[in-house]
C-alpha cells in the first residue's frame, strides 16, 4: 500500500522537520570545520575571534603540506586511469561474458567493499614489506587501486546493462566491425557510467586514510595521512584548512557525478523517443 504524504496533513511537516534535523546533524560538523579554518587563533577555537586566510596561505606555502597535496593528486590521477583501464574491460566480462564462474568474478570485484579496511591494510603492509613497496609511490597507487576498481566495475556494469545492445548490433549489420561498433557506439553510450566510475575512483584515493597510513613513509605521504600525523602533534587550524580543501574537492566531484549521470539518463531517454529511420 502506497502512502500519499500530500493527503496526510501535518505529518508532512513533521517529516520535513525530521529530514531537516538529520541533514543538519550531518552537515553542521563540516561547516564547523570550515569556520575553524578561517579563524585567527593558533588553536582550534570556536567561535573564531577574527577571520583570516592565514591558514590557507600556510597550507600552500609550507613544503610538507604542499608535497602531501601534490602526492594525493598524483596518486588519485594514476588510480583513476588504471581503475578505468582495468575496470571497464572487467565490466564487459561480467555483463556480457558467457563463461563458468562469471557470478563468482562479479562477487570478487565487490569484495574490497565488504572486507574491513584494517584487514586489507594489514595484508597489504605485510605483502609490501616482502616486495619492497612499503612507503613508495607505486605502493600507494596499487593499494588505492584495490579500493577503486570495484567502483569502476560497478558503475560501468550498470551503464552497460541499461544500454540497448541492439544499437551495437545494428552498427555491425550496417558494415562496422565489432571493434568499430564498440568504440563508436557502445562506449559513447555508456560514457556516463565510465565517467562516474573514474570520478568515484579519484574520490576514493583522494579521501582514503586507513590504507594510506599503512603505506606511508616520511618521504611519501598523502594529504589525509599528513592531517592524521598533524593531529597527533598539535591542533593547528591548518588542519581545518586542509580538511576544508578535501571537502570542497569532494563536493565538486560528486556534483560532477550527478550532472554526468543526469545527462546520461536524459540522453538515453532521448534516444528511446527518437523514431527509427
Amino acid at each position: 500500500m502506497l502512502l500519499d504524504f500530500r493527503s496526510m496533513g501535518g505529518f508532512r511537516y513533521v517529516l520535513y522537520t525530521v529530514t531537516g534535523a538529520i541533514m543538519a546533524f550531518l552537515i553542521l560538523p563540516i561547516l564547523f570545520i570550515v569556520a575553524l579554518s578561517f579563524g585567527s587563533s593558533r588553536w582550534l577555537q570556536f567561535p573564531p575571534p577574527e577571520w583570516t586566510l592565514r591558514w590557507y596561505r600556510e597550507l600552500f606555502e609550507r613544503s610538507d603540506w604542499l608535497d602531501a597535496i601534490i602526492t594525493s593528486l598524483q596518486v588519485g590521477v594514476c588510480v583513476t586511469a588504471l581503475s578505468l583501464l582495468l575496470g571497464v574491460p572487467a565490466a564487459f566480462a561480467v555483463v556480457r561474458g558467457r563463461f563458468p564462474g562469471r557470478d563468482l568474478l562479479n562477487a570478487f570485484f565487490t569484495t574490497p567493499l565488504i572486507v574491513p579496511l584494517v584487514i586489507i591494510g594489514i595484508a597489504i603492509y605485510g605483502l609490501y614489506l616482502s616486495w619492497g613497496l612499503a612507503g613508495t609511490f607505486i605502493g600507494f597507487v596499487l593499494g588505492h587501486l584495490i579500493l577503486a576498481i570495484p567502483f569502476a566495475v560497478i558503475t560501468t556494469s550498470n551503464a552497460l546493462r541499461s544500454f540497448d545492445e541492439s544499437i551495437e548490433k545494428a552498427a555491425i549489420v550496417c558494415g562496422a566491425t565489432r571493434a568499430q561498433a564498440l568504440w563508436r557506439v557502445t562506449l559513447p553510450g555508456i560514457r556516463s557510467g565510465i565517467v562516474a566510475g573514474g570520478l568515484f575512483s579519484f574520490l576514493i584515493s583522494w579521501d582514503e586514510v586507513v590504507l594510506a597510513i599503512f603505506m606511508s613513509s616520511a618521504s611519501v605521504q598523502t594529504l589525509p595521512v599528513k592531517m592524521w600525523s598533524a593531529l597527533r602533534l598539535d591542533l593547528s587550524p591548518i588542519i581545518a584548512a586542509a580538511a576544508s580543501l578535501l571537502v570542497l574537492l569532494t563536493v565538486v566531484l560528486l556534483a560532477l557525478v550527478a550532472i554526468v549521470q543526469n545527462y546520461g539518463q536524459a540522453r538515453a531517454a532521448q534516444r528511446k523517443e527518437e523514431p527509427l529511420h
